[in-house]
């Protein structure tokens, strides 16, 4: 059938791919479920975007209208939702919210009753009730109960605030003395964040947390990091941390001002707990587009790299499959498994606080500790990334610049469809530099010239 779903839920313009019609079918379909199979129990959180409110409305319409309670949570991380699913007993979760993109985009995921995205068959099923295998909507078939029958709409005004007192509870460390620069990009994270770290005695330098609904991402954030590196060498700061819109992701800055991204993250915490002997069976999982330093540093300390399909929930099937507890993106969605179930920008931030903390060094020395191999990744914009993907011209640059990364020595090449936005992402690995840069020009080029044919 029609893929509804991309790799990070439903995904679109706001009001003109993803309607408050679509929003309310989702809705429709997770309350059904939700009254058949559970309590009758969805929770529903969002992010800062301007059509939030409009899409939670049309989605808690739907889940109401199908016999389940919605529980409104308001603006909250993404990760906040997956944690209340399981501590408030919901049959599912839903977050709206398009992450990292601009504000006029959306989404809507769902989580399960264990806080656990919901795997690709699930997503199917759903989308079974919804669209045909061209993607356009068929009868909703689904019951329409009445009287007693219809469920309610119930507003937890704290829900924030249990979800950043369980981080408080979790977290080994004194931040009393340190200064540290934090960008909530304006996003779902400007409450919770500041609030842990200022509970844990941190002097905060505050970037970019006062939402209006229309500057999320917005120049900010851990897609945009030159305000946060920019603070953190004007102020002295000892580290800068800096979320995306929804909060699932964290991207750090060292003292210096240089940028630590996701596997530099990885891979200290991964060698701290292995130096403490508590990383089970001495293997953490991320993506194919890791760096292949982070792999060198962990097989050099004797542990392993487990590799996935890009995004954050392959990950976790894989850390849940192999009985991992780290593991996550390069762009910065981390998970630690012992403490949540989902991708958590402030949780792995403050993980990554104990370890500075304990080991009373600077970040840049503990970054250091992984070599990154030269990495270029080009996004191409493409109006029909099937159409593209397929194209022979494409297929045999693609051939010809893996073959020669082979003959040359270690490297790859990865060229996917974005599951979100309208690209084409080639990325290319190499020791050689000089050789990446030239092979994913040469293929992104391309791809270029497939898209001016139309």
């Amino acid at each position: 059938m029609s893929r509804l779903f991309g790799t990070d839920g439903v995904r679109g313009l706001a009001n003109k791919e993803l309607t408050p019609e679509l929003a309310m079918r989702l809705g429709r379909v997770a309350g059904f479920l939700a009254v058949k199979e559970g309590r009758g129990k969805v929770l529903i959180g969002r992010d800062t975007r301007l059509s939030g409110e409009m899409l939670s409305t049309a989605l808690m319409a739907g889940i109401t209208s199908s016999g389940a309670d919605a529980y409104d949570l308001g603006i909250i991380p993404t990760p906040g939702v997956a944690y209340l699913c399981r501590t408030l007993e919901a049959d599912y979760g839903a977050v709206i919210s398009a992450s990292h993109n601009p504000f006029d985009d959306n989404g809507v995921k769902f989580f399960d009753k264990d806080g656990f995205k919901l795997s690709d068959e699930e997503e199917n099923y759903i989308a079974s009730f919804i669209v045909d295998d061209n993607g356009e909507f068929i009868r909703d078939a689904l019951p329409y109960p009445t009287a007693e029958g219809i469920g309610r709409i119930h507003k937890i005004e704290d829900a924030h605030l249990i979800y950043a007192n369980y981080i408080k509870e979790i977290s080994k460390v004194s931040l009393k003395g340190y200064k540290i620069a934090l960008d909530c990009a304006n996003g779902a994270s400007y409450e919770v964040s500041p609030k842990v770290l200022e509970s844990l005695g941190a002097e905060l330098i505050l970037l970019n947390a006062e939402p209006n609904g229309k500057n999320i991402n917005q120049g900010c954030g851990s897609t945009h990091p030159e305000q946060i590196k920019e603070a953190v060498i004007r102020s002295g700061a000892y580290v800068g941390i800096a979320h995306d819109g929804d909060a699932d992701r964290v991207l750090f800055v060292d003292e210096k001002g240089e940028l630590v991204d996701g596997d530099h993250i990885m891979a200290i915490l991964a060698l701290d707990l292995l130096e403490r002997n508590e990383l089970p069976n001495k293997a953490i999982a991320v993506t194919v587009y890791s760096n292949l330093g982070l792999k060198d540093v962990l097989l050099k300390n004797g542990a392993a790299v487990h590799i996935t399909d890009n995004g954050d929930r392959y990950v976790l099937q894989e850390m849940k499959k192999s009985g991992l507890v780290l593991g996550g993106e390069q762009s910065g969605h981390i998970i630690l498994l012992n403490h949540n179930t989902t991708g958590d920008g402030l949780i792995a931030a403050i993980k990554l606080l104990e370890v500075l903390v304990r080991k009373q060094k600077p970040l840049s020395e503990l970054a250091a500790q992984m070599t990154t191999f030269p990495q270029l990744l080009v996004n191409v914009k493409v109006k029909d990334k099937s159409r593209v993907m397929e194209s022979e011209v494409v297929k045999q640059a693609v051939r010809k610049a893996s073959e020669e990364l082979n003959q040359k020595g270690e490297g790859r090449l990865f060229v996917r469809p974005s599951g979100t936005e309208p690209l084409i992402r080639v990325m290319g690995e190499a020791r050689d530099g000089v050789l990446v840069r030239r092979i994913v020009n040469e293929v992104a080029a391309a791809i270029a010239s497939v898209e001016q044919e139309d």
